[in-house]
């Protein structure tokens, strides 16, 4: 009988003791919050009766003005007593509780201090001020240590309460205080006078630009100051007065990267490889703005061998690999794309493309800790990697960049992006700027831009005089580099700053479509740009060229090796992604802007999603430099500084003697033979047979103009019959 009494004992004290706490909590969380319900009612004056008046009565003796408070105090005790999950959200710490008691305890002492000490306990009965409690604190403190001393200890108990009650909270504080001291010093500064705007760098007011000689640099109107080390971190988070301010552009949308179940995809990408025997754990997740990739860990397969014994090896990266339009039929998202290994980490990554993509916008880039950390006056914004984080590279590291896609990959929209950085962050006379637009319909909204050299440049038969004006450019700097003794633009221009005269500006050459000038004359382009990509780093002058054909006689092999820093956006084939990467992965992307880029000082790939500025922010930057300055010479009137120096006829007589030597021994010569022994165009080859015609060695055309007869026999020249292959 004992032993089933107890047995009977312990099952009455089994689970019952625990519902009858839950009980409990929730009735007197139900009391808690119908009495503060009353309270209000009654301090309101919205209920009638003598109990209810008396019950407010009562509260507003003891606590005066904390009446109020105490309400809030009830009703929220309640309804942590009932809602477990809202004891989660709150976080709410001991020590919060106790600082928040503190506080209120030193407000209602602090609050009757203010009042007569003659009427303070009168004041106390018809509940003002802190009621009773905060009577008999201010009472007894001010006996003890008098008034003063009482009010600077309770303002101290103040102090104490409120570190009491945010010390949970600090670090969320501070990272809060800190998001609003970056967001002040990245406003705009302050408009500068319309009549005359003059800073210590830079004047950007003029009465005319220069004429200057073509062989000669640009020169300086005045002299900048030199930045000292010192300032050199403030010159990352402030902006120099003078420059663009970034409010011209479009603010961050803050949209969420789709509404893809992230959790959802990662046990389909489990389950699916472990269907095909390859077992996989997906250790990590990172959202970007186009695609989401998910971390995955290769798992062991336990295989039994012949003799009974259990081998355990890992799964083999290509066994994954293999299985990529597997993947893609069972997240129902294709294209996706496999990363194997993920540069820095132990995983492969998978890439799948989100279902509503997110825009990023050039300011979200510009104002990061990643565009504002590099130090160059040709720092550019890139965009977005796969886990939403900011990339900014240098463009005088790279030294000089190559893009490449399909048309309406996001080509043109990255060649704005890059000259909106270049100048919000230069002035016209740190950086020079020459654009050339095939197409006519791109690049011509910087027309008017004070940092243009000449109007942007559209007829293909220009470029490459504007080319090899380029090139005179980079003699003449090379020429200057060797008589002061530098080595590099950067030393240069701090000789000249110690020397108060005028310093080199970068020069940045844009070209918007390759494709349609090596069609035209790719031997002298191809030329230009392989001499000023291998020579030019040093002088300060960089290339950024873009193509939507992305084949070999476009993008040549001599082209490439000259561009080691390169973009690839969305292609057709892998043959044009191995064009441009010298890889595969290209043909794999979504398209509007979502691209790989290749940095100079690594052959790893990064996935990004490229920065947008629209057509209405561009408008807005350009108009603000036009209105800096005084001087807006019309289109038609602009001369380019190539106009008046001959470059074409300086090179032909440059390959006069070598036309010369192929007409000797020889009886006639035609203009395509010139053409392919010098690897000319057809028009400098014609010029030759021209000047050869001048000078009396060959006579004037014959059969429709195709070969010319050698006049001269001697002195070294011999008549010899035609042998057919100079006339075609």
């Amino acid at each position: 009988m004992p032993a089933k009494k107890s047995q009977k004992k312990q099952g009455q004290q089994g689970v019952p003791i625990t519902l009858d706490r839950t009980l409990q909590k929730e009735i007197l969380g139900v009391l808690l919050i119908a009495l503060g319900g009353v309270t209000a009612l009654a301090l309101l004056s919205i209920t009638k009766g003598s109990l209810s008046e008396a019950w407010s009565m009562f509260l507003r003796r003891i606590f005066g003005w904390g009446a109020y408070p105490m309400v809030v105090v009830l009703l929220l005790t309640g309804l942590l007593l009932l809602w477990e999950d809202l004891r989660k959200y709150l976080s709410i710490h001991t020590r919060s509780i106790v600082g928040l008691e503190l506080l209120f305890i030193a407000l209602l002492g602090l609050s009757h201090l203010f009042l007569a000490p003659e009427k303070a306990f009168t004041l106390a009965e018809r509940g003002q001020g802190g009621g009773y409690i905060g009577w008999a604190i201010g009472y007894f403190l001010t006996a003890a240590v008098g008034r003063g001393v009482s009010f600077l200890l309770l303002s101290l108990a103040v102090c104490v309460s409120l570190g009491l009650l945010l010390s949970p909270y600090w670090d969320k504080v501070l990272l809060a205080l800190g998001g609003i001291k970056t967001r002040l010093q990245n406003l705009p500064p302050p408009a500068p006078p319309t009549e005359v705007v003059q800073t210590p760098q830079v004047v950007l007011k003029e009465k005319r630009r220069p004429q200057r000689e073509p062989s000669q640099p640009a020169p300086i109107t005045k002299p900048r100051a030199e930045v000292s080390p010192a300032l050199v971190s403030t010159r990352r988070t402030r902006r120099e007065r003078g420059l663009p301010p970034l409010a011209l552009l479009n603010g961050s949308t803050a949209e969420p990267y789709g509404d893809a179940d992230v959790r959802y995809k990662k046990q389909i990408i489990e389950e699916t490889l472990a269907s095909f025997g390859v077992p996989v754990r997906v250790v990590e997740i990172n959202q970007g703005p186009t695609v989401t990739q998910f971390g995955v860990e290769p798992g062991v397969i336990e295989t039994q061998e012949p003799d009974g014994q259990i081998r355990r090896r890992k799964v083999r990266v290509n066994r994954i690999m293999a299985l990529q339009d597997d993947l893609a039929l069972a997240l129902a998202a294709a294209p996706i794309r496999i990363e194997a290994p993920v540069p820095g980490r132990s995983v492969v990554g998978i890439e799948v493309p989100n279902t509503t993509p997110s825009l990023v916008g050039l300011r979200s880039v510009m104002e990061s800790r990643a565009f504002r950390s590099i130090d160059s006056k040709l720092r550019i914004a890139l965009g977005q990697d796969v886990a939403g984080q900011p990339v900014a590279a240098d463009l005088a590291q790279m030294p000089h960049l190559l893009i490449a896609g399909a048309t309406g990959s996001g080509k043109s929209v990255c060649i704005n992006s890059i000259t909106a950085c270049l100048l919000f962050n230069n002035t016209p006379e740190d950086l020079q700027l020459l654009m050339v637009d095939p197409k006519m319909v791109e690049l011509t909204t910087f027309n008017g831009v004070p940092h243009l050299v000449a109007p942007v440049v559209t007829d293909v038969e220009e470029v490459v005089r504007a080319l090899q004006w380029v090139t005179r450019q980079m003699d003449e700097r090379y020429r200057l580099f060797s008589e002061t003794g530098v080595r590099n633009i950067d030393f240069y221009n701090q000789l000249m700053d110690s020397r108060g005269q005028a310093k080199l500006p970068y020069m940045v050459i844009l070209i918007d479509e390759l494709a349609d000038l090596m069609v035209t004359a790719s031997d002298e382009i191809e030329r230009s740009i392989c001499r000023i990509a291998q020579l030019a780093r040093a002088t300060g002058i960089h290339l950024v060229i873009a193509t939507q054909r992305p084949s070999v006689d476009i993008i040549t092999g001599l082209i490439k090796a000259n561009f080691p820093a390169r973009i690839s956006f969305a292609v057709t084939s892998q043959i044009d992604s191995r064009v441009i990467l010298d890889t595969a992965g290209a043909e794999k992307l979504l398209g509007r802007g979502d691209m790989l880029y290749m940095p100079s000082d690594s052959s790893k790939l990064i996935r990004l999603q490229g920065c947008f500025v629209s057509d209405e922010e561009l408008e807005r930057l350009v108009n603000f430099w036009r209105e800096k300055i005084d001087w807006v010479v019309p289109q038609a009137e602009t001369i380019a500084p190539w106009h008046d120096v001959d470059l074409d006829e300086e090179v032909a007589d440059e390959l006069l003697e070598q036309a010369i030597e192929l007409a000797r021994g020889r009886s006639s010569i035609s203009t395509s033979f010139i053409q392919r022994r010098l690897r000319i165009g057809y028009p400098r080859a014609a010029r030759l047979i021209d000047q050869l015609e001048e000078l009396g060695i060959v006579g004037p055309a014959e059969n429709a103009g195709r070969s010319r007869k050698v006049l001269l026999n001697e002195d070294g020249f011999q008549e010899e019959e035609s042998d057919g292959y100079e006339s075609e």
